[in-house]
């Protein structure tokens, strides 16, 4: 810990203040705050008292749709000939796929009763421009017995020769989309409908368009064209140019069936939504809108928040930073838990390469590379510029970036300060009470820097970091 930083903690006293849980990945830490420290929270919801049950329900009674059964008989041929996609989401989103109360083995089971045979079924994993899950994955995810019964294929935007070219949006994008999912006769969508910081919110079309496309859509989806429009935004759609591209290329696919679910702060399913692609997603926005949004009557100081299961790296934190961005005052200080236990803690090669330009360029140049019309488009270039957003509200000084998965070369690429600074003594292992240590004092060290200007800080702490999403009243 540098001198500086250590004093300035030294003269913040945390006597009378409160203790908050902060989820980091799968556990979660206790800090003190102050005791007029306000929680940022979500609506209680009513959770689904018996999953199984109610993923058979809804998908006995689909939204403007045909049941599954009876989309197989409506194909005119025999159903032992009828061949299915399923496409999933991949270890980034906690989708309750497998178990009892699963939406995944409810679908294969009525699928195979009316009929399909199992070899004629296949599980798509949408990774958009993920890296393939690992085996250890797919079984966390999808379950032993789907992992051993059935093909379960990575999409790889890359790869031309397993696209298929489908035409071109309204915006003039030429699209590829998986040909597996696409030559299938019946084609189903699953995932989670959780607020999304430039989509409006994910699910839907989401998980076809960027999931099963091509890298150039994709690079679409992701341009400064889209990104910089003010309608990119968390729970946004209409105008959005980015649902908009996606609602396009699903539509032009053809989706026969969705099954979606929506969670609450504690992960657990508070509701299931299946039928039309259309229909039943807008039906599952609505409802998980409903409490996901938390309007704020003022903007804080100090705002502290977790990038939650979904933070394995860098990367996916992105989503975490911008939906604390309406809750934090300009100038002010954002300061971050992330679990990153992902084998690359920072991401990809690309990003960690983007990340770092801009670190180095800083808001204006990096936007201003981008929009160069020499640049050609990386993989990657939009998460940065979702930095970017964070960047503009509180500056560089003013994140406070928390993981214990990272080395001190890998925090050297990230703008915003390193949380390895607020440890008192690094150890070689990792352990939740070091990133405690590390969270507790960024937090005296942000009110320590206002206190030092003579202003006693206000502070909001973000009770389900990306999950949920603060709305300044205007």
């Amino acid at each position: 810990m540098k001198a500086d930083i250590q004093k300035s903690i030294k003269r913040i006293s945390m006597e009378g203040w409160k203790k908050v849980r902060v989820e980091y990945g799968r556990d979660y830490i206790e800090v003190l705050v102050p005791r007029d420290c306000t929680e940022i929270t979500m609506e209680n919801v009513p959770i689904v008292a018996d999953p199984k049950s109610e993923v058979e329900r809804v998908i006995s009674k689909p939204i403007q749709s045909p049941t599954l059964e009876e989309i197989v008989r409506n194909k005119n041929k025999p159903p032992e000939q009828v061949t299915v996609a399923i496409t999933v989401s991949d270890i980034t989103r906690p989708v309750p796929y497998k178990g009892e109360g699963g939406i995944l083995p409810p679908i294969l089971r009525r699928l195979e009763s009316a009929g399909v045979l199992k070899q004629n079924i296949k599980i798509i994993v949408g990774n958009g421009t993920h890296r393939p899950s690992t085996k250890e994955e797919k079984l966390e995810m999808y379950g032993e017995s789907a992992v051993q019964a059935y093909q379960i294929l990575d999409h790889n935007c890359e790869i031309l020769d397993s696209l298929t070219y489908i035409g071109k949006t309204r915006k003039g994008t030429g699209v590829y989309v998986n040909t597996e999912f696409y030559k299938a006769d019946i084609r189903i969508a699953t995932g989670l409908v959780e607020s999304h910081f430039m989509a409006g919110v994910s699910g839907g079309r989401k998980t076809i368009c960027p999931g099963l496309v091509d890298k150039r859509t994709i690079d679409k989806f992701h341009s400064v064209e889209f990104l910089e429009s003010p309608f990119a935004e968390n729970l946004i759609l209409e105008n959005n140019p980015c649902h908009e591209e996606a609602l396009d290329v699903a539509r032009a696919v053809g989706v026969d069936f969705i099954v979606n679910v929506t969670l609450d702060k504690d992960m657990r399913m508070t509701g299931v939504f299946a039928g039309h692609l259309e229909e039943a997603h807008m039906t599952a926005y609505n409802h998980m809108k409903g409490y996901a949004a938390i309007p704020l009557d003022q903007e804080y100081d100090i705002v502290l928040t977790h990038a939650g299961y979904v933070g394995r790296n860098h990367y996916q934190t992105a989503k975490a930073a911008c939906g604390a961005v309406p809750a934090v005052k300009q100038g002010g200080v954002i300061i971050i838990a992330a679990n990153n236990r992902d084998a690359e803690p920072i991401g990809g090669v690309e990003y960690k390469t983007l990340i770092h330009i801009l670190k180095m360029q800083g808001i204006d140049g990096y936007i201003k590379t981008l929009s160069q019309p020499e640049w050609t488009f990386t993989k990657d270039q939009w998460e940065p510029e979702m930095w970017v957003r964070v960047l503009r509200k509180v500056g560089e000084a003013g994140l406070i970036y928390c993981t214990i998965e990272m080395s001190d070369n890998d925090y050297c690429l990230l703008p915003g300060l390193c949380g390895l600074e607020f440890l008192k003594r690094r150890k070689k292992k990792p352990s939740l009470d070091m990133a405690q240590e590390m969270v507790q004092n960024a937090v005296r060290f942000a009110i320590a820097r206002y206190r030092e200007k003579g202003i006693e800080p206000s502070m909001g702490f973000i009770r389900e970091g990306p999950y949920s999403v603060p709305i300044l009243r205007t």
